[in-house]
C-alpha cells in the first residue's frame, strides 16, 4: 500500500492506494482545505488516523521547489521536509517532488477518457511533453524523452517574466507592476490571476463592473464568480475577462512548448481548464498558441490536450512512490 499525497495552496488530497503489475487503484481518499491545517504532517496524521493502512512507501506532490527533500510551499504558510514525513510514517524515504511533477508522473497512467483535445497534431507524435497548468497558481513542467520512456522534471517556469505582445497586455503589464513591482505569468494566469484580469478591465474603463456581480464578489471567491458568468453569457466584462485569461494561458502554453520542444504534445492540467472547458475548444487557445511567427509550424504539428482527471497528481505521486519502492529501499524502518 502506497501512501500518496498532492499539496496544493486550495486542497490537500491525500489517499491510500493500491499499485499491482502498473494498476493504480485509489482505496481510500480524503480532501483538506490547506489552509485551514497548520502543517502536511498534521493532515497526514489526521487522515491516518481515521484510517490506518500498512503504508509500504510514500510519496508526496507540493506546489512549490523542492530543493533537497524540502520546500517552503509557495502558496502557503508551510515548509514540509521529507526526512520529517519518513520518521512520522516510520519509513526510510518519503519522496517529495513538484506538484507538477507529480502531474507528470500520472499523465502515463490515464486513459484516453480523460484527455479532452484541443489540437491532434501530427500523428504518432514522440519527443518531449510540456505541462501547465493553472489553479492557485501557475505550474509548468515538463517530460523529456531519452528514447525509451519519458523521464518528468520539474520546473518554476510559473514565476518567469510576464511579456506583453500588444498595447492592451502593455497596459495590463504597467497595472500590474504598480501593484506586485514585479508581473510573472502566475500573477494573470491562475484564480488570483483572473481576479487581477477583472480589475485591470473595469480600472481601465474597458467595462462596466454589474452591481450583481460586485455583491456576488463581496459574498465569496471572485474567480469563480467571473468564470461562471463569463460562461453563462450573462456578464460582458466577466466575457472579456475570461477571454483574455484563455488568450494569456494559450500564449504561456506556446512558450513552455517552445522551451522544452515540446513535440511529443502539451498538456494542460491543474483545477481551472476543466471548468472553462468549453473557452479552451473556441479558437483563441489555439490562435495564442501557435502565434509564435516562424515557429508557428512547429506548434501546429504539437498535440494539445486537456487533463481531465483531478486525481492526476495523486496517481502520479502513487506511481512515484512506485518507482523507488523498485529502485531504492523505501519501505519501514525496523523497530
Amino acid at each position: 500500500m502506497v501512501l500518496a499525497g498532492d499539496a496544493g495552496g486550495t486542497n490537500t488530497r491525500v489517499a491510500l492506494v493500491e499499485t499491482r503489475d502498473g494498476d493504480f487503484r485509489i482505496s481510500v481518499e480524503e480532501t483538506f482545505p490547506s489552509r485551514e491545517w497548520m502543517s502536511l504532517e498534521s493532515v497526514i496524521g489526521e487522515f491516518l488516523g481515521r484510517h490506518g493502512g500498512d503504508v509500504e512507501a510514500a510519496a508526496i506532490g507540493i506546489a512549490g521547489p523542492v530543493r533537497d527533500g524540502r520546500c517552503d510551499a509557495t502558496n502557503l504558510p508551510w515548509v514540509v521536509d521529507s526526512k520529517i514525513l519518513a520518521r512520522q510514517l516510520g519509513l526510510r524515504h518519503v519522496g517529495l517532488i513538484n506538484d507538477l511533477e507529480a502531474s507528470a508522473y500520472g499523465i502515463e497512467v490515464l486513459q484516453a477518457k480523460d484527455f479532452v483535445i484541443l489540437n491532434r497534431g501530427v500523428r504518432n507524435a514522440r519527443g518531449n511533453i510540456a505541462i501547465i497548468s493553472a489553479g492557485t497558481g501557475l505550474g509548468e513542467a515538463g517530460m523529456y524523452w531519452d528514447g525509451e520512456t519519458h523521464r518528468p522534471f520539474a520546473t518554476e517556469g510559473g514565476h518567469a517574466d510576464f511579456a506583453p505582445r500588444n498595447h492592451l497586455e502593455m497596459e495590463l503589464l504597467e497595472h500590474s507592476w504598480k501593484q506586485y513591482q514585479r508581473v510573472s505569468y502566475e500573477r494573470l494566469i491562475s484564480g488570483p490571476g483572473l481576479v487581477n484580469l477583472y480589475h485591470f478591465l473595469r480600472d481601465s474603463g474597458r467595462g462596466e463592473e454589474s452591481a450583481e456581480a460586485a455583491e456576488l464578489m463581496r459574498r465569496g471567491d471572485p474567480a469563480p464568480v467571473i468564470s461562471r458568468r463569463a460562461l453563462e453569457g450573462t456578464d460582458p466584462l466577466c466575457l472579456q475577462t475570461l477571454e483574455l485569461f484563455v488568450s494569456l494561458y494559450g500564449a504561456e502554453a506556446g512558450n513552455l512548448a517552445l522551451k522544452v520542444m515540446a513535440r511529443g504534445g502539451v498538456y494542460l492540467g491543474g483545477g481551472i481548464a476543466p471548468k472553462i472547458i468549453s473557452k479552451l475548444k473556441e479558437p483563441e487557445f489555439m490562435n495564442a498558441f501557435t502565434a509564435k511567427g516562424r515557429m508557428m509550424p512547429l506548434l501546429q504539428d504539437m498535440p494539445v490536450r486537456v487533463i481531465m482527471n483531478q486525481k492526476t497528481a495523486l496517481l502520479g505521486a502513487a506511481r512515484h512512490a512506485a518507482l523507488e519502492m523498485k529502485e531504492r529501499p523505501v519501505g519501514r524502518k525496523q523497530a
